[in-house]
């Protein structure tokens, strides 16, 4: 006992004769309620939120809606905890207890964050690692010598000392960091999509600059926290610049193509283009390419800088509507009129096909089998397809002609055979006398 009470000394904490049960059973009963606040909000307020927070268009459905109730149920229980230990000067054993339970509620908070944000399992795991250790050194009082025993292995480099501690700090800052920038583009693209000032396309682009000025804005941040001289990077965005310039040129290139994509309006989410032997409508701008998803379902990734440099259809830039032409052709001994007049009905009847410009039909060439047609019809949903609606168009032209009686030619060649010469007979032999 006696050298128990000596390592508590140690530590800064009395002889255990002299704790205070009473004040000790109270900071038990608060742990417990802090514990009972984290499982009823995880179980009834959890749920709830994941759902409001997926009807707001805060994100899909995925890691950290389904945690939001974990995460809340964890911060109610470090308010109590935190507020209690505040309120009350309490005996270092009972504050030893509520700072216990405090470190480990934060270790579990931050992991299920991590896991949030998308860094996965490991990442969380060794971000509550380490989120634990630090608690627990300032629960009982070893964090400052923690951080000597951390910085004690290190070595120097002219006026800069490097070390564990460096380490630690250095990858305390990124993850929280990132943690931070991701949490904050998802809140900032919530609020743009919920904003009607802005169309699709404004609104990607804004979500696009406002994601690079966070970057840049938590770089500049995370430099300041770790105390990071800023004229070291002359040198540092010297080499950037020559990386830029030959290896990263094709990188830059697509994400300002991007930019001027997303900002002169050329083409946008939803349109309808054709780029070489690509033709689909647009499902994403991103950083680097185009997304273009065709009616065979393949998804085409192009890069932006393409777009930019290369000629590009696009068939819904300035208006959605779209002509399709189909050819048909009749026989000659059919009355045009009639035939032109089907057409024309059968177009008209079609769902996709609009009554304003009305469908027309004329006579485009006198074939060698039929006299030549073209049916011209507008549509304003080309990313539908072209082809189904062709193929509606001309099934019903079939049953028109069909209960009409008119003929739809196919190509006859009229064979003319000429009349041979006889055969000429061989002799036959004389007989021998």
């Amino acid at each position: 006992m006696n050298s128990l009470d000596a390592l508590l000394a140690r530590m800064g904490f009395p002889a255990l004769a002299e704790a205070q049960l009473v004040e000790l059973g109270v900071a038990a009963a608060l742990a417990v309620l802090a514990l009972a606040a984290n499982w009823l909000v995880r179980k009834r307020i959890g749920p709830r939120l994941a759902d409001w927070l997926h009807g707001q268009d805060f994100g899909a459905r995925g890691p950290l809606t389904e945690r939001a109730g974990a995460i809340l149920g964890w911060i109610a229980a470090l308010l109590i905890v935190g507020i209690a230990g505040a309120l009350w000067p309490w005996h270092p054993y009972a504050l030893l207890l509520l700072n216990l339970l405090f470190a480990f509620g934060a270790a579990a908070l931050v992991r299920h964050i991590l896991i949030g944000v998308g860094l996965g399992d490991g990442a969380a795991l060794a971000g509550a690692f380490v989120a634990l250790v630090i608690m627990l050194s300032r629960a009982v009082g070893g964090l400052e010598l923690l951080q000597e025993r951390l910085d004690a292995f290190g070595f120097s480099i002219g006026a800069r000392h490097f070390s564990l501690l460096t380490v630690v700090n250095l990858l305390v800052t990124v993850v929280i960091l990132f943690t931070l920038v991701r949490l904050a583009t998802r809140v900032l693209r919530r609020a743009i999509r919920r904003s009607d000032r802005f169309d699709p396309t404004q609104r990607l682009l804004i979500e696009k600059i406002s994601a690079v000025v966070i970057i840049v804005a938590a770089f500049f941040v995370g430099i300041d926290i770790l105390g990071i001289d800023l004229t070291a990077f002359a040198v540092f965005s010297g080499a950037l610049g020559l990386a830029i310039g030959f290896g990263l040129q094709k990188t830059v290139g697509n994400l300002i193509a991007g930019i001027i994509l997303l900002m002169d309006r050329s083409i946008k989410p939803g349109d309808v283009i054709a780029v070489g032997d690509s033709f689909g409508w647009v499902n994403k701008i991103g950083v680097r390419a185009v997304s273009v998803i065709t009616r065979e379902g393949k998804e085409h990734l192009i890069p932006n800088e393409i777009l930019m440099t290369q000629e590009v259809e696009n068939w819904s830039y300035s208006s959605r509507t779209v002509r399709v032409s189909i050819a048909v052709g009749v026989a000659y001994d059919t009355d045009l009129r009639l035939a032109q007049q089907l057409m024309i009905e059968a177009a008209s009847e079609t769902r996709r096909v609009l009554a304003e410009p009305a469908p027309v039909c004329w006579i485009t060439a006198f074939g060698d089998s039929s006299v030549d047609h073209e049916v011209r019809f507008w549509i304003t949903d080309p990313e539908a397809g072209i082809g189904n609606i062709k193929g509606d168009v001309f099934l019903r032209i079939w049953d028109k002609f069909q209960a009409s009686g008119i003929e739809i030619p196919y190509p006859q060649r009229d064979l003319h055979v000429r009349s041979m010469p006889a055969p000429q007979t061989a002799s036959a032999p004389k007989p021998k006398d």
